[in-house]
């Protein structure tokens, strides 16, 4: 089944993953594609609507992405989002110019809410800006349905061909009518009816593989994470048995987590699972190791060849099953726009396995649909709605040398400050949150002695892309009990502190 589709074509803006959730949020399907995408291939994907994203270019630069401008004779209405509302003006005959005043923050805004954009909405209202440039005169045919006080046009309308243009970020939740400014594009101008649903996605790509697979075989590595465990979870439905899951439990998982994945894909789904326990392997790999990058170029290689060893045992497959998602396909890069990081599912097939097709059942989701699709599985619900891990797993969170002692040290501190957190109900509302052993210590008085003893960080990011976030104003009562159960139940720690350090200038993870 064809699901109706839009696209959004990618300027290079920081927002552009989030222009595409809130899309998909709103029960539509979409697809992210380069500005230099070919017309031919955007209209061979049959949209019913396109979005332009902001971009960190002027219009004025030499070098300014532009995509095919027959991509207004499509037939299909637009939405163009600041560089892409300047951009689109400018096509057209419109004029930009440099701003007197640059617009940064949350501002005020008139709305005419008798536009199909703004429909439903308060006349006053606030949205974030972020521009140096804006539209100066708009083309022909175009009119004025938003204004602020330095942006006069803030948001621009033909309704005869179905082209709008906004200089602020509806995508962002500083700009509160957004979400259901989107909605209103999506369906009252582009006509969609929403049939993008992660029940129905579960029932066509289950009867997708079972017509591609057949009764061939199918190897999965599994690492414990969400995206593998719904990957293999979604496979196994439709191939059952032709399925073989390696989980390489390399010993730096979360306290029993290994266990808990073991028991859901062996009691509950009754999958072929391979558990490799090699802790002491890898722990014998990083013994005196202390810098962070050597440490995941370590485990990274280490697991490959444990997974390889495995393999081999097995034979030849057909297909080898990747968790790669939406998000690793978009941040690899799309054309010339700048290469975030690249992951190791995306770009180039192992040459570890011996396998005729690498096979990716979640590579048009994002995370957050990942998890419904989970739900939509009959994954249990503390395995789906588990808190993002780092592949190296613990090993960046143990910062120095990563020893057993210190590692046990960890795993409970980290077993407590979730646990903690789960019990206030801010599991869903803290989009992850860990634990930290430091290499420092210090001293410290239990009962009536001195301690010389470890301190433990304790790390709480609110975010929606991960890509920016906000420290978590997590309430001091729970932090104070955190604190406490640490100290008094875990052996060798005197000191807790609490991160709240925003990204930028720091990361989520330590290391």
């Amino acid at each position: 089944m064809q699901n109706e589709t839009i696209v959004v074509i990618d300027f290079g803006g920081q927002y552009n993953q989030l222009i595409a959730r809130r899309v998909r949020e709103a029960n539509v399907y979409c697809e992210v594609v380069p500005y230099s995408k070919p017309i031919d291939d955007i209209k061979s994907l049959d949209p019913k609507g396109i979005i332009f994203t902001g971009g960190p270019n002027s219009v004025f630069d030499e070098k300014a992405p532009k995509p095919d401008l027959e991509v207004f004779n499509l037939g299909v209405p637009v939405l163009g989002i600041c560089y892409g509302a300047q951009l689109m003006s400018m096509a057209l005959g419109g004029v930009v110019h440099h701003a007197d005043t640059r617009e940064y923050g949350v501002t005020d805004i008139e709305l005419d809410v008798d536009t199909a954009l703004f429909k439903g909405m308060q006349a006053k209202n606030r949205c974030l800006m972020s521009h140096t440039d804006k539209v100066a005169e708009l083309p022909e045919g175009f009119r004025i349905v938003a204004t602020t006080s330095d942006c006069p046009m803030a948001a621009f309308e033909n309704t005869e061909k179905k082209f709008y243009g906004v200089q602020f970020h509806p995508e962002v939740n500083h700009t509160p009518f957004g979400k259901d400014m989107i909605k209103n594009f999506l369906y009252d101008v582009c006509g969609v009816t929403g049939d993008w649903t992660m029940s129905d996605y579960a029932k066509n790509y289950i009867e997708y593989a079972k017509n591609k697979i057949g009764d061939k075989k199918a190897l999965c590595a599994l690492s414990g994470g969400v995206d593998s465990s719904v990957a293999a979870v979604l496979l196994y439905k439709a191939i059952g048995k032709n399925l073989t899951c390696i989980f390489v439990d390399h010993g730096l998982l979360r306290k029993d987590e290994g266990d808990q994945v073991e028991e859901v894909f062996t009691k509950q789904f009754d999958i072929n699972l391979i558990r490799v326990n090699c802790g002491d392997v890898f722990l014998a790999k990083l013994k005196g190791v202390t810098d962070p990058e050597t440490k995941r170029k370590i485990i990274g290689e280490e697991f490959i060849r444990v997974f390889e060893k495995e393999a081999k045992k097995i034979g030849t497959v057909d297909y080898l099953v990747q968790g790669t998602i939406y998000p690793d396909v978009i941040e690899s890069g799309t054309g010339d726009a700048a290469v975030i990081k690249s992951h190791h599912n995306v770009g180039g097939l192992p040459d570890y396995v011996d396998f005729k097709e690498i096979i990716e059942p979640l590579r048009n989701l994002f995370k957050d649909e990942v998890r419904q699709l989970g739900t939509e599985l009959g994954i249990p619900e503390n395995l789906v709605w588990r808190q993002p891990f780092p592949g190296p797993g613990l090993a960046i969170r143990c910062i120095g040398e990563i020893t057993e002692p210190r590692l046990e040290i960890l795993k409970e501190a980290d077993a407590i400050f979730r646990d903690e957190i789960a019990k206030a109900g801010l599991d869903r509302e803290i989009n992850q949150y860990f634990a930290v052993i430091t290499d420092m210590r210090s001293v410290g008085v239990m009962g009536d002695e001195r301690t010389y003893d470890y301190t433990v960080a304790l790390r709480g990011v609110t975010t929606t892309d991960f890509m920016t976030g906000e420290w978590a104003r997590i309430p001091y009562d729970v932090l104070d009990t955190v604190s406490k159960r640490i100290v008094n139940e875990v052996p060798h720690v005197n000191r807790i502190v609490y991160d709240i350090t925003s990204k930028p200038p720091a990361t989520i993870e330590w290391e």
